[in-house]
């Protein structure tokens, strides 16, 4: 068996290892992005407010 350690890897840069993690993250956000289809038009109405609320309190 071939066993390696931490040693046998290269490093990579601040700026590569950044784009990496944003990547799996928008990845994950849309694999993930939760299905509102099932929700009622008030309950949609409610989260359509929070996400409103939530984007102008990030502003």
């Amino acid at each position: 068996m071939n066993s390696r350690t931490v040693d046998d890897f290269e490093q990579i840069d601040q700026v590569t290892c950044r784009s990496i993690r944003d990547a799996i993250g928008e990845r994950l956000q849309q694999s993930l992005r939760p299905d509102t289809s099932g929700l009622s038009s008030h309950l949609e109405r409610l989260m359509d407010e929070l996400r409103r609320h939530d984007n102008e309190s990030r502003h």
